[in-house]
């Protein structure tokens, strides 16, 4: 990210690199725990080379770190505001969602 951006652009920048829901899958596992690589496809469900691609943009963008042992890569997250961004969108989604049903279900009424 070039810091001479306007703070504004950034933002948008970040929340593209969270516009993928891989990316957002990975972030929730991550969220948990480490993870190694071989962990994260079943849970994610992507082939390999794909998942290597996003874990690759996540590292760019340093939302995640990499570390080696012997044959495996783990992934972490850099910091732990990472997981409460997601817990946050969690509960704003949650309170779309149900005042969604809520407006369905007064139209059903009328």
């Amino acid at each position: 990210m070039n810091s001479r951006q306007p703070l504004y652009q950034m933002k948008a920048d970040f929340f593209k690199t969270l516009g993928h829901p891989a990316r957002i899958r990975v972030l929730e596992l991550l969220s948990e725990r480490e993870y190694a690589v071989s962990e994260m496809l079943p849970e994610v469900a992507i082939e390999p080379a794909n998942l290597s691609q996003q874990l690759s943009i996540l590292k760019r963008a340093g939302l995640v770190t990499a570390r080696r042992e012997g044959l495996s890569v783990y992934y972490a997250l850099t910091s732990p505001r990472i997981a409460e961004l997601l817990a946050s969108a969690r509960a704003i989604l949650t309170t779309v969602v149900s005042g969604q049903a809520e407006m369905l279900e007064e139209s059903a009424d009328r």
